[in-house]
């Protein structure tokens, strides 16, 4: 007699061995640049500098550059912001609350996850600063100016001030946690380093980790209470950020459902920007066998269940603008999908509510070239929602004789272009200098990898006491 128990594939394929995985990690950090990685790094780097020309432009000439007017006074900036911080989302979920949850499948992926949360919320970040219109000055304008009424700034009722609050709390545990977790690789480095330089440099980055089990057990401590304090925010920093539009009186704005749909929206685009950066790489620095296709299957499904959480979302909002009875609610959302600005509500519905669901269909959602298109398209649907839902609900108010139509300029553009050259050259370097992977995580997984495996199936002798574990992993 056996026992047979359904498994999932194995999260390490390739018969890889604790060497293996040391040697294949650590190679892109030690070895020379590869092709694809100069042609992609300097792809980044002529897009940072070809934005850069005209946010110094901006910077010098003023934010009159962009398409800005009376009517519509945000739009591609708050935008990109409300964009970025959404794609920060995910790498807090890989790696706090699936850490929590003990779901292992992560352990590939939660670096790079990592990594592009802060290399995320520094794109955010730039947006309010920008918006400044003289940001040099900004210090002045932080602090507290006094007068007979109080101080002028900072208005700790206002949800642009939780903002700071939420965002800089965010991106100070996220940092955290993403340095902590490299630790024990940069331990590994120090120690196989060839050169003096590497050997100091790696060396003063592991802070004299020594791999005993005292130091693994603080390192694990420690790794769980920032889980702890990292899993909130997850949920709070886009609701604060939400509260931007829904503590307003702006009719599209003005509603309670603004939190939950945020959230759902940020972990689902975060989850597809973390599929484009993984294929790349994967790609880059043949890492087929860590990443594989099961995290890829296994991320599409999220992206699913999210996807259909805000179409759902979408929905609702239809339903209590016609509930409410109020005609200025009601003409918000028929403006929205009728009026101007029809092409962009319907390419936001396409992107993020219809093209999703393919992924239902296992040959695409574990098909490379359809997953990573996929995940392209769902960013781009991500960015036309945030632009529905401010500039649509701004560019026609109460009174007919403001209403206007905006346009972007090449500034609003070209700005919008020089994030996404930071981000990427971000990115590209740190895939270059530290391992893109975990490889202390990813080798705590491999015994399980191991495990015989025929057709999906673990077969397990009889008289053998079965790892429910294991067994269930």
């Amino acid at each position: 007699m056996q026992i047979v128990s359904q498994v999932r594939e194995p999260l390490v394929t390739g018969g890889k061995t604790y060497k293996d995985i040391t040697e294949d990690i650590c190679k892109p950090v030690e070895a020379k640049p590869n092709k694809s990685w100069l042609v992609a790094v300097t792809a980044s780097i002529i897009t940072l500098a070809a934005g850069g020309y005209f946010m110094g432009d901006m910077l010098w000439n003023g934010i009159g550059k962009w398409g800005l007017n009376k009517t519509v006074q945000w739009a591609w900036d708050i935008t990109n912001f409300v964009w970025w911080v959404g794609i920060g989302h995910a790498g807090t979920l890989i790696s706090a609350v699936l850490l929590l949850f003990r779901q292992k499948w992560r352990t590939s992926i939660n670096r790079a996850a990592e990594a592009m949360t802060i290399f995320a919320v520094i794109c955010a970040a730039l947006w309010p600063v920008v918006h400044m219109g003289r940001p040099w000055l900004g210090a002045y304008w932080a602090l507290p100016l006094p007068n007979t009424f109080g101080s002028l700034w900072v208005n700790f009722n206002s949800p642009l001030l939780w903002d700071v609050f939420a965002i800089s709390t965010y991106f100070s545990v996220s940092l955290v946690f993403w340095f902590i977790g490299l630790i024990p690789d940069f331990a590994t480095i120090r120690d196989r380093a060839k050169t003096k330089v590497s050997r100091l440099v790696y060396g003063m980055l592991s802070f004299g980790f020594d791999g005993s089990a005292k130091t693994w057990m603080h390192y694990e401590s420690v790794s769980l209470i920032l889980a702890g304090l990292s899993t909130p925010l997850v949920l709070s920093v886009h609701t604060i950020v939400s509260f931007d539009f829904a503590t307003s009186v702006i009719p599209g704005w003005h509603t309670t459902i603004f939190p939950p749909y945020f959230v759902a929206g940020a972990i689902f685009s975060g989850f597809a920007m973390v599929l484009t950066l993984m294929l790349i790489t994967r790609y880059v620095y043949n890492l087929q066998h860590y990443i594989t296709l099961e995290h890829i299957e296994l991320m599409n499904i999220i992206i699913t269940v999210t996807g259909s959480i805000v179409g759902i979302a979408y929905i609702t909002e239809f339903f209590i603008a016609w509930y409410s009875g109020v005609p200025y609610e009601q003409y918000a959302f028929i403006n929205r999908m009728t009026g101007p600005y029809w092409w962009a509500y319907w390419s936001m519905m396409t992107c993020n509510v219809i093209s999703p669901q393919l992924f239902y269909i296992k040959k695409i959602r574990t098909n490379i070239m359809m997953t990573f298109i996929l995940s392209v398209i769902v960013n781009i649907g991500m960015w036309f929602e945030r632009f529905v839902i401010i500039v649509t609900s701004l560019h026609r108010d109460y009174l007919p004789s403001s209403w206007v139509y905006f346009s972007p300029t090449i500034h609003d553009i070209m700005c919008y272009v020089f994030s996404f050259g930071l981000f990427f050259t971000l990115f590209f370097m740190f895939a270059k200098f530290f391992p893109v992977i975990n490889m202390a995580e990813v080798k705590a997984v491999l015994k399980d990898s191991d495990s015989k495996v025929y057709k999906g199936r673990v077969t397990i002798p009889n008289n053998v006491v079965p790892d429910e574990d294991k067994v269930l992993t």
